[in-house]
């Protein structure tokens, strides 16, 4: 089975949709999807994300499962370097040298105890949305083991999520084994990018999942269109127009 999960296109976050860049993302990404043979069709309840979905589902003649549980995973939580009595920052956006002074973040079993991540109730909300998610797979014939899959209906099917960066990690980081804070910090997924993560069955009836492409935009670049800056941060500090914070 192979699984492509869709970030939804560049963001106007004031009103839960895209901006007209988003838009014509949205547009390259449905060429794309729209040759596929998919079996399945899912996507977050957020208006940014079923946006994006809207023109590959149009395409298509089809429709897609919302599930709520694909929403944008913005556990609040109160980072190091922010001041005020309320949890304010989300947890992939904190800056490097806080996170990574802490080996535990780095940890399959336990990145979650950081202090701040339990009074935010971080392992709680994770396990709700990875719970949620292997149930979807079960249905789709990959129920969980331990870690890994017994593969009771093996197949070929093509399963498309539409959601967001944060609960894309997540979904990552249970398929992967390993902490989500290693990848909300160490990789980017752009506006509409594309990963595939596919089963390998090396012996009958038992399977894992494997990454062969994460972040894809090569269907902005047959365009000619470079990605949003939305999912990244300054390359230089001194370089002008790219976000510190």
């Amino acid at each position: 089975m192979k699984l492509l999960i869709v970030r939804h296109g560049d963001p106007d976050y004031s009103i839960d949709s895209l901006t007209e860049r988003g838009w014509v993302e949205a547009e390259y990404l449905s060429e794309r999807l729209s040759k596929l043979n998919v079996a399945a069709f899912y996507v977050s309840p957020l208006g940014r994300a079923k946006d994006t979905a809207s023109l590959t589902l149009k395409k298509m003649n089809r429709t897609a499962e919302e599930c709520p549980w694909l929403r944008e995973f913005a556990v609040p939580v109160r980072r190091p370097d922010q001041k005020g009595p309320e949890p304010s920052a989300v947890p992939w956006d904190w800056l490097p040298q806080d996170w990574t002074a802490d080996g535990r973040f780095y940890e399959e079993a336990h990145w979650f105890e950081r202090d701040v991540f339990e009074e935010a109730g971080m392992k709680r909300e994770y396990d709700r949305v990875t719970e949620n998610f292997d149930r979807l797979l079960a249905r789709h014939g990959y129920e969980r083991d331990g870690r890994v899959y017994r593969a009771v209906r093996p197949n070929n099917d093509t399963i498309v999520l539409f959601c967001h960066f944060g609960v894309e990690c997540v979904l990552l980081s249970h398929l992967l084994g390993v902490s989500p804070m290693v990848l909300w910090h160490g990789i980017c997924a752009a506006p509409t990018s594309v990963t595939t993560v596919i089963t390998e069955e090396r012996r009958p009836g038992i399977a894992i999942f494997r990454a062969s492409a994460v972040g894809d935009i090569s269907h902005l670049y047959v365009h000619g269109m470079e990605p949003a800056f939305a999912a990244r941060f300054c390359e230089c500090y001194g370089n002008e127009g790219e976000r510190h914070d």
